[in-house]
Parts: structure tokens; sequence; C-alpha cells
């Protein structure tokens, strides 16, 4: 294992402030909400977590410097040393910390909190360009109002878990470490009841489907998220967890979206492209049924594109819109009347086209 100092980056003279704010910095910089997924950041943490454990207690502290991990392991450093087994130990073991340094108030317990839910809600391309609301059903766990959350049965009343004295959290050695786990018991309820609530059976919820009204705001692309906070399950004593709806866009074959800005594609006739004239393209106008006529400068190549600013999809920040970006599509006729052909063959020729295939004439065209 590593030295205790070394993991928290400090001098083994460091005072308990400076460990504090060594501390702190490696919390941030792999706490798991910024590190989603990563095991290698977790383990970071949690080692943090161990070495701050008891290098902030003066007497592990003392122990560690004088006997290191042996003196821990014979038990000198006294109950409470490293080894926490999951984040949430950690989170229970330094709520106020954690409080203060990411955004609660300081002498503020870690409250329960509800399980987040998640809620797929398919939009139209004019849904998500212009913004609608939804209805939504969604089933979740709430208060149970028999019980009024307790879980106890009306007239009884829970009691102090005997095996954690209400703390929720239990301390066992586990070889040289001391490890803080939730108390098997009441599940880190900190109570038991022996009258449970014929409502919830014991749990303080119940499940209830309510209906929900989802604001989707103009501009949203597909795989985006909107959380509608206290919107998912409750927790007992606790708070409400959200509800996160994630949104799956279909497609427009008129349209092609890159991020603010939509790409239409104008099929032009040859002879359009080089004379120039006007054209009608679709618009995100009318929710995306618009209609718009443009321009077409005489010699306008395949690919070329035309502008429109401020014509392309709102912006969720509600600062404008993007553009809408016309490609002319140069179409070429596949064939030819015999008079077009003449035609063409005559305008090849005083464009000084001497390569031009010659007409195929078959055996009476030849005999003749």
């Amino acid at each position: 294992m590593r030295d205790l100092y070394e993991v928290l980056g400090v001098e083994r003279g460091a005072s308990q402030a400076d460990l504090k704010k060594a501390y702190r910095r490696l919390a941030q910089q792999f706490h798991p909400d910024k590190n989603p997924d990563d095991k290698a950041a977790e383990e970071k943490f949690k080692e943090a977590a161990n070495a701050y454990q008891i290098l902030s207690d003066d007497e592990q502290r003392a122990v560690y410097d004088r006997y290191g991990f042996d003196g821990l392991k014979r038990g000198g450093g006294g109950p409470g040393g490293p080894g926490f087994s999951n984040v949430e130990d950690i989170f229970s073991a330094f709520g106020d910390l954690f409080g203060d340094f990411f955004g609660g108030g300081r002498g503020r317990s870690r409250q329960p909190r509800g399980a987040d839910l998640r809620l797929d809600l398919e939009l139209t391309f004019a849904e998500a360009v212009w913004g609608t609301t939804k209805d939504v059903k969604v089933t979740r766990d709430v208060a149970c109002g028999a019980c009024n959350a307790t879980g106890a049965a009306p007239g009884s009343k829970a009691e102090i878990c005997k095996t954690c004295q209400g703390k929720g959290q239990v301390v066992h050695a586990q070889g040289f470490f001391m490890v803080q786990t939730t108390c098997p018991h009441c599940r880190g309820a900190g109570k038991t009841i022996k009258d449970p609530c014929p409502e919830c059976r014991g749990r303080g919820l119940k499940g209830e489907t309510s209906e929900l009204t989802v604001t989707v705001p103009a501009g949203v692309d597909d795989g985006q998220t909107l959380r509608l906070a206290g919107k998912g399950e409750t927790a007992p004593g606790g708070t409400t967890g959200h509800l996160y709806v994630v949104l799956h866009v279909q497609g427009d074959e008129r349209f092609r979206r890159d991020g603010e800005d939509i790409l239409t594609e104008v099929p032009v006739s040859f002879v359009k492209a080089a004379l120039g004239g006007e054209v009608e393209v679709y618009t995100l106008e009318d929710n995306c049924n618009g209609v718009a006529n443009v321009d077409i400068k005489p010699g306008t190549q395949p690919g070329d594109v035309l502008v429109r600013r401020g014509h392309g999809i709102p912006r969720v920040q509600g600062n404008g819109r993007g553009d809408q970006v016309i490609q002319f599509k140069v179409e070429i006729p596949k064939k030819l009347t015999q008079k077009q052909e003449d035609l063409m063959r005559e305008l090849a020729a005083d464009l000084g086209e001497e390569h031009v295939k010659p007409e195929k004439r078959g055996l009476f065209s030849r005999k003749k």
C-alpha cells in the first residue's frame, strides 16, 4: 500500500488544515459525479478517503507515524480505520465535509435521496425545432399517506435499531482495515418496525402512477436529456430523486441538421443552373412546412450553396437561430428528345466542345 502522506500529496508534518485541503482537492478531482463509470477514478477517490480518515484522527495518525500499517493492524489506532468498501460509505463518514465542499451547508447530515428515474420521449422533427408540451405517465414510489412515510402502522412507531444504535452504519474489522458498511438489520434506516403499515407493508412508500407535463423547449436535439427536479422516487425521511427525460427525435428527409444550422438540398435543372432563375425551397416556418422562393445566379455549379441567415434551428438558450444552408443539386437529364439533342450538339459546337461523343446511327440510317 502507498504511504498515506504520499496519497494526499502532503509532507509528514502537514497540519490538519493542510490535510483537509489536500483531501478536498483530490475528492473534487476524482468525485464519482465528475467521473461516471470510471473505476480508476473511483479507486483513487476511496484511496484518498482512507488516507484522510486515518490522518485526520490524531490518535490513529500517531500510531501510523510510529508503526505504519502494522500498528493499525494491531488495533493501536482504535476503530474507524481505513477501508471504505464503497462510495456511499465515504459520503456517510464525511457528510459534513462533502456538504460544505460540494454546495451544501456546514454541519448538515447527508440525507438519503430517492432513486432517479428515466423516461424515453419520442418527438417529431417539428416538435424538436419549435418546442412542445407532452403529457406522460410515470410510475414511481411516493410517500405513503397512511403512515406519513414512517412505515409503522397507525398508533405505533418505529424503534431505534439496536444493531447500529440508530446510525444506519456498522463498523467491523476486515484484515487490518476497519470497514464501515450499511447496517444489515435496518438496511441503513437506523430504525426497525415491529408493526408495519398495512398500506405500504412497512416500506413507508407506495407505488403511484402520475401524469406529468413535460415542457420541451424549442431547438432540442436527438439524445438530449431534460431533468424534472423532484419528480423521481421518494426516500423515507429524505429527499426526492429526479426524472430524466431522454429525447428521441425523428428525422425529416427534407432537412439535415448540423447543430443549430439546417441543410436543405434543392434539385435544379442544368438549364436553370446555367441561365439563372428562381426555385422553391422548404423552410422551418409553419411548423416545418414553409416554402420560400430563392434566386439562382446564372452559372450556378453543382454543390454551390446559398445561406439564409437566421432561418435555422432556434437556440435552446433563446439567443436567436442558426442558418439555413441551401445546397444546389444540378440534375442532368438521362434522356433527350431528338430536338433537344440537336440543340445540345449545336450548343456544344458553339462552345468549341470538339470531343462530344458522336451520334449513334442505326443500319437504316447509314444506308440512307
